[in-house]
């Protein structure tokens, strides 16, 4: 009869690294082409004016400008309104 109930131990666990996800640029900040303004895990938020959602569900900028965030339907989005 076993004296001990089986387990590992809790050196053999690992834990992986987190994804750095969530918003990397904030409201009314100016940003450039291309840059990355949410990563997100499923579209939470979508893509409004002037950005666009990549493959991996990244919004990010298609023109230089300021940062919007609003709604629209009662989704969250974001768009990035250039300054004329």
């Amino acid at each position: 009869m076993s004296k001990h109930k089986a387990a590992g131990k809790t050196r053999q666990h690992h834990r992986p690294s987190g994804k750095r996800l969530g918003v990397k640029a904030s409201d009314g900040q100016t940003i450039n082409a291309g840059a990355v303004i949410v990563r997100q895990s499923g579209t939470r938020v979508n893509a409004g004016v002037g950005a666009k959602v990549g493959r991996d569900h990244t919004v990010y900028a298609k023109v230089a400008g300021q940062v919007k965030f609003g709604q629209r339907l009662g989704k969250k989005t974001v768009s990035v309104v250039t300054a004329n």
